[in-house]
């Protein structure tokens, strides 16, 4: 791809990837090669926001840092769990890309889609691209029946209220043009899961070019999800207070 590009004569753009994580030191250095192997004609740098992780995470980084370098992967780490939200306003601060994707640490947003996002934005120009589980070409992996209706319900209780322009507004696998994560990141107010609903709804608003790409969501393969009862209750809050403010 990146060949395509300069056969074109068009700048090659850089890529920021933030990766936030708690507890991923089993799941960390799998993500990480992923991106290098399904990146490897493109330039990027990936950016770790830990939250202050107990089960060595940081470790694992700073050994993956003396084998990548420690310009290809930035540790920004935090003393505690200060949110989702504020990991990637905390990564966004380091970022040195013309673009910045943010997934998840846990292997449930897989690096071969990286080039699909890429191509995508190319093709269309757009300002954000975003992966989607609820199109042709996408899915779920390793959710239970009630997991899969409670994220559907979710998505299309917001579609029906929010009109959000996008098939999957729960999803966290996204790519932005850096000037408009800056923007739409700003006038967010979120916190937590509720944050990536917030972020596309006001992106939306802003009248910012979407386009989608389908992938497939694998429910996390180390360690525990921490979807719960209050992560529910936080998003039907979120879903209420967008529709009073946009």
């Amino acid at each position: 791809m990146a060949d395509e590009m300069e056969n074109k004569g068009e700048k090659k753009f850089k890529y920021s990837i933030i990766i936030p994580t708690y507890n991923e030191r089993l799941n960390i250095a799998i993500i990480v090669y992923l991106i290098f192997k399904h990146l490897r004609d493109v330039d990027f740098e990936i950016i770790v926001v830990d939250d202050g992780s107990p089960d060595g995470t940081q470790e694992i980084v700073k050994q993956l840092q003396q084998l990548y370098g420690e310009d290809r992967i930035l540790l920004r780490a935090r003393a505690k769990k200060l949110g989702l939200g504020t990991a990637y306003i905390h990564g966004l601060k380091h970022a040195t890309g013309d673009f910045v994707v943010i997934m998840d640490a846990d292997l449930s947003h897989h690096p071969k889609y990286l080039p699909s996002f890429i191509k995508k934005q190319l093709e269309t120009n757009a300002s954000i691209v975003t992966g989607t589980r609820y199109v042709k070409g996408g899915g779920v992996h390793g959710w239970n029946l009630m997991r899969k209706l409670t994220s559907r319900g979710a998505n299309v209780l917001a579609q029906t209220l929010l009109w959000p322009g996008v098939s999957d507004l729960t999803g966290s696998f996204r790519l932005y043009k850096k000037s408009v994560l800056e923007d739409v990141i700003s006038s967010c107010v979120s916190k937590g899961y509720v944050f990536q609903m917030e972020m596309i709804v006001r992106a939306t608003r802003k009248g910012y070019h979407i386009e989608e790409v389908p992938i497939t969501f694998v429910d996390r393969v180390f360690g525990t999800s921490k979807l719960g009862g209050s992560e529910i209750v936080e998003y039907l809050k979120g879903l209420v207070y967008l529709l009073l403010t946009t």
